[in-house]
């Protein structure tokens, strides 16, 4: 059974705040980039926390019957991305979301969610 773009999205938030992910952002990239439909970025405050965020998404993923194109960054935890194909997931350790300010390079999109 395949899931929509947005039917993604909504998992994928919810598996973020289910971690008491910080500062959750969504951009809508629909007619900005073929990359995906929407990045969800967030961070966590340890590399215990980026871990457990990362993971409850990935575990909801599997849930739900939804394929897992990448998921990288894991061991080090300071910038894991799960790759949903129309939905890419951003988890940052707190010290590195600024650094890495992808929310400027995506200033193109519309910013769908804040939490």
């Amino acid at each position: 059974m395949s899931k929509n773009p947005e039917e993604i999205l909504a998992f994928v938030v919810e598996a973020a705040e289910d971690k008491k992910a910080a500062d959750i952002v969504t951009l809508n990239l629909q007619g900005v980039s073929l990359i995906a439909d929407y990045f969800v970025i967030c961070h966590g405050n340890s590399e215990t926390q980026v871990q457990a965020i990362a993971g409850e998404a990935r575990k909801k993923a599997h849930e739900h019957g939804v394929h897992i194109r990448g998921f990288e960054g894991i061991d080090t935890a300071r910038w894991v991305l799960l790759d949903l194909g129309d939905v890419v997931l951003h988890v940052f350790h707190r010290d590195d979301r600024e650094y890495y300010n992808i929310e400027r390079l995506w200033s193109d999109a519309k910013v769908v969610e804040r939490v």
